[in-house]
């Protein structure tokens, strides 16, 4: 029976979620779909022969890759359909200040970063799997080859093709959660206090709002462009539009965000990506099927 004969089939799987998660969920940006594949990538695992399997981990991640790959395929008839802008769902992460500030941790909150699931959404399915393994675990391109039945050379073409993909269209942001979270504090404080100048300063020229409602909430359905309309949008928002506000920090995606309840339920996140000091680009997400995983009611 080889490695079992210490650890059960349950114990092995179990070890290796928390990797299968991450690519499950870099692959799909909702968690729901990533919980299906790992959960669907556990019972092959356990109906598999033990004398097939001789790295329990290379198994696992070849399957919830396949996996991954044929659901990403039928969500896209999906994703074409969607009311408006559409945003990963929140993921609540660990990589802030309790989480030793490693060049691998900063590495995983990157590639789990809200700007780069939006990019990786613009990739192939085969190019989405290679750059998460390879960029996001640091795979052996051996390793992803036989994982997506490809040559090694076919599969470093994928890799370059992904990766410029992603450095040309990913928005360059500054990542010190500190800063992220005080220019959050800020905007909060300036729109709650009625103090639209303040608000706009904090706002570049040139800043957007992606909205995520889905149809299923108010939200604006287009990318809003511009300080003026940002802001006066938010200013509204932070005046009447949701009852009983209660807002509570935490993080998501690999940095600060503030969710968002009314009267106790789950109302909206808003999360801000920074460069030179001021908002360059603001996220909410209103679709009440991307809320469900998040603290409330």
């Amino acid at each position: 029976m080889g490695y079992v004969a210490t650890e059960s089939v349950t114990d092995v799987f179990e070890e290796h979620r928390p990797v299968l998660m991450g690519v499950a969920y870099r692959m799909l940006g909702r968690i729901a779909d990533a919980e299906d594949v790992v959960q669907e990538g556990w019972l092959r695992w356990s109906a598999a022969s033990r004398e097939d399997v001789r790295e329990p981990r290379a198994f696992l991640v070849r399957t919830v890759t396949r996996l991954a790959i044929d659901r990403l395929r039928r969500l896209g008839a999906r994703r074409e359909a969607y009311v408006g802008p559409w945003l990963p769902e929140p993921l609540v992460t660990g990589f802030g200040p309790t989480v030793p500030d490693t060049a691998e941790q900063a590495v995983l909150a990157d590639s789990v970063s809200v700007a780069v699931l939006v990019v990786l959404e613009s990739l192939s399915p085969l190019e989405r799997a290679v750059f998460v393994l390879r960029e996001a675990f640091g795979f052996p391109y051996a390793e992803i080859a036989t994982t997506l039945h490809r040559t090694e050379a076919a599969v470093r073409q994928l890799a370059g093709r992904a990766r410029r993909h992603v450095e040309e269209r990913k928005p360059r942001y500054d990542v010190d959660p500190v800063q992220r979270r005080d220019l959050t504090e800020r905007f909060l404080a300036a729109a709650a206090g009625g103090d639209i100048d303040a608000l706009l300063a904090l706002l570049a020229p040139d800043v957007r709002l992606v909205g995520d409602s889905g149809g299923k909430s108010k939200a604006p359905l287009r990318v809003l462009e511009s300080a003026d309309k940002v802001g006066r949008f938010l200013f509204a928002v932070a005046h009447g539009q949701i009852p009983d506000l209660e807002i509570r920090f935490l993080e998501l995606n690999g940095g600060p965000a503030v969710l968002m309840l009314s009267g106790g339920k789950r109302d909206s996140v808003f999360q801000v990506d920074v460069r030179d000091g001021v908002i360059q680009c603001v996220y909410i997400i209103r679709n009440p099927d991307k809320l469900t995983t998040l603290p409330g009611a």
